[in-house]
């Protein structure tokens, strides 16, 4: 855990796609520097064993079920009063070569990357608007900025996170609100489930030799999130080891 000290106190944060991975560890430090956080993802055992791990409040929902988010905002601004970061980290694999690729694996992952991406950033926009500002951090992908073989659709989806990030940036820089991204490469069970000679290969090409641990992604999205960064907007923040360089 990183020994970075920021302080959210008073501060409510939600992290989506938090029962493991990165964002997990996003929540557990959000709590440590003092916020109240709420984790959201699909899988129940993992929420709970998450909870229970790491001191957070916990919401079950589909990100790509609109009522199910509104659902969850709400709850979140009825037990809390504000909703003031919003952590954009659901998403799934379904990888194969684009001429293998089905329908429904394009679509399962365009609808949680981007798709739960755009609903989880709606829902919470007319609370930070009317409270006056807001921050609100999307994780995009190497994949994204650069492609990637076997990922079409996922690198499609994260494209356009990065293209959604900077019109929203655009679009909600008036209300005080803040919208950045980060390109994390990191040790998660989505790495470890690319081919080990695969995985060898990417090692080979990231300067620092090594993927990230997911605790050290979760100080870029606090400094992201905090006051500190609040003339920082539509950026894609790259916390990969020198990989893109």
């Amino acid at each position: 855990m990183s020994t970075l000290s920021f302080d959210f106190s008073g501060r409510t944060v939600l992290v989506t796609g938090a029962a493991r991975g990165i964002g997990l560890e996003v929540a557990r430090s959000f709590s440590q520097w003092g916020a109240t956080v709420y984790v959201v993802d699909f899988d129940k055992a993992a929420l709970d064993e998450a909870g229970r791990d790491a001191g957070v409040r916990t919401i079950q929902a589909d990100v790509t079920n609109t009522e199910q988010v509104n659902e969850a905002v709400e709850r979140v601004v009825s037990e809390t009063g504000s909703i003031d970061v919003l952590v954009n980290n659901a998403g799934i694999l379904r990888d194969k070569v684009l001429w293998k690729l089905e329908d429904s694996d394009w679509e399962a992952v365009m609808a949680t990357h981007a798709g739960g991406t755009f609903k989880f950033t709606r829902a919470v926009v007319p609370h930070m608007r009317a409270a006056g500002r807001g921050r609100v951090i999307n994780v995009t992908s190497y994949s994204g900025l650069h492609g990637n073989p076997g990922q079409a659709n996922y690198s499609t989806a994260k494209a356009g996170i990065i293209g959604f990030t900077r019109t929203a940036a655009r679009e909600l820089a008036r209300f005080g609100i803040t919208v950045n991204a980060i390109s994390p490469n990191a040790a998660t069970r989505m790495v470890e489930s690319i081919p080990e000679d695969r995985r060898a290969e990417i090692v080979s090409g990231i300067p620092l030799g090594r993927f990230a641990e997911p605790s050290e992604i979760a100080p870029a999205i606090a400094f992201l999130s905090s006051d500190e960064a609040g003339y920082i907007t539509g950026v894609v923040l790259p916390v990969d080891g020198g990989l893109s360089i």
